[in-house]
């Protein structure tokens, strides 16, 4: 969990080295949605292994590696005719209230590193960029606010910051970027202690804890050397601060206690962080936070990292996501909610067996894959694809029971039909929330916009 101190640093931080916003530029449009979910299964997420199924090979010392699309049946859902993976039982019985697309298909970037495309679908934005990009949550909250002024408008859930290699990368896109400290998401690293970081500390009378903050308030307007940056900027972190402490002393912050949900429906969740994630989420879209991300967290090797051990590693990740995912949809819907908020799961690219990043593209493989397997961990989806991945979109005014897009059947599973990029992924993302595509803030006298250079177009055929 991050401390207070260091969550202080890291705002200033970002507000020294963001430029200075001139002006923002753009008229809202009727929204469908007032909230989003997103659920990033991070590492990427076999799309053959999860929503779009293909045929199944068994496995046995001796099998091509090439012969192999799905090592799992497929099952039947609420939905005629549409059929996903097994494991994904009690997802199978909600698909009825959204739509799959399975014809996602993410950026071309050279060498694979996930934490390049991990920035470039949270931000729209590929790496490297010569200004610190806003992540998608921070645009939002910059644009639309908070819906109460007692939550913060953006809380990022499950991902630590401190995972090694690509730790840095990782921070990179988990900002607001040039935006301003004041947009930045509130990160909760564990939900199982989320209300830890949103209560004073416990050697603080309220007296003290108030009288402390004053004085900081004060240190802040009337010495600007105490922070580095442009009036702006520093204007910025102070409104940050105070949007902080007015989180603690709100009762709003009991949304953050997972000790306050009825046990059994705690139990439903809880399947590790990510499933207390979701729960966590719905509690805070209840209290009125405009965008949650639920990270089933990037840790190289682990996870939806599926170099090896593939089919285990995705049998596990199912267990982890079927019941809370299905859980959040019923939820929201019996909360009345569902209409109005939109669940996106999505991963930063797809899996497949034999190609590294795209066919007639292919770029030099990380994980050496046998051609013919000869142990159990051989089996499963170990390369990174990024021709095809699929993406899940509930509420929002997004159609139910529907699928859109379509891979091929045989290898090179790629898209072949209704082709879905991260551009006009977000602006579908950001029109059901009423935010044109061509939305901009000018900065260093230059327009940038929420979607690539105002590219992205919305997939008016994903709505009802």
């Amino acid at each position: 969990m991050m401390t207070r101190r260091e969550w202080l640093a890291s705002a200033t931080a970002a507000a020294a080295a963001a430029p200075v916003l001139a002006q923002s530029g753009g008229k809202l449009l009727p929204a469908k949605a007032d909230s989003v979910i997103l659920l990033w299964m991070a590492g990427g997420m076999a799309q053959t292994e999860t929503f779009d199924p293909k045929r199944k090979t068994e496995f046995a010392p001796g099998v091509p590696s090439s012969a192999v699309l799905s090592t799992f049946d497929s099952i039947p859902t609420s939905v005629d005719g549409l059929r996903i993976s097994q494991g994904l039982e009690r997802m199978a019985k909600v698909m009825d209230r959204g739509t799959v697309v399975r014809s996602h298909r993410v950026g071309d970037l050279g060498f694979i590193l996930h934490s390049k495309h991990q920035y470039h679908w949270h931000t729209g934005y590929a790496p490297p960029q010569p200004v610190p990009v806003p992540h998608m949550g921070s645009w939002i909250a910059k644009i639309l606010g908070p819906k109460r002024p007692d939550v913060p408008a953006f809380v990022n859930i499950g991902q630590n910051l401190e995972i090694g290699a690509e730790s840095d990368a990782v921070k990179a896109y988990t900002t607001s970027g040039f935006l301003g400290s004041e947009f930045a998401p509130f990160n909760i690293p564990d939900p199982s202690d989320a209300v830890s970081a949103v209560r004073p500390p416990k050697e603080f009378s309220e007296l003290r804890f108030k009288r402390r903050f004053e004085t900081y308030q004060h240190l802040m307007k009337s010495n600007p050397l105490m922070v580095a940056g442009t009036d702006a900027q520093r204007a910025s972190l102070l409104r940050s601060v105070e949007n902080a402490h007015r989180l603690l002393m709100s009762p709003a912050a009991k949304a953050f206690d997972l000790d306050l949900e009825p046990k059994a429906k705690y139990e439903v969740y809880n399947t590790g962080r990510f499933g207390q994630g979701c729960l966590l989420a719905r509690r805070l879209v209840e209290a009125g936070v405009r965008f949650v991300e639920v990270s089933t967290e990037y840790i190289p090797f682990r996870y939806w990292d599926t170099h090896e051990n593939g089919h285990t590693r995705a049998q596990d990740m199912k267990e982890t996501i079927d019941r809370p995912v299905s859980q959040l949809i019923l939820d929201l819907e019996e909360r009345g909610l569902l209409d109005r908020t939109l669940i996106v799961l999505a991963s930063e690219f797809g899996r497949d067996m034999v190609t590294e990043g795209k066919p007639g593209n292919t770029v030099k493989e990380q994980v050496k894959q046998p051609e013919v397997m000869t142990e159990l961990k051989h089996y499963g989806m170990h390369r990174h694809f990024t021709e095809a991945s699929s993406v899940l979109l509930f509420g929002g005014g997004i159609k139910k029971g529907s699928v859109y897009g379509e891979t091929a059947d045989e290898r090179p599973c790629k898209v072949v039909k209704d082709p879905v990029t991260i551009e006009d992924m977000h602006a579908t993302i950001y029109k059901a929330l009423g935010i044109p595509h061509d939305w901009a803030e000018v900065f260093e006298r230059r327009p940038f916009y929420v979607t690539k250079d105002a590219k992205g177009h919305a997939v008016d055929a994903l709505f009802a």
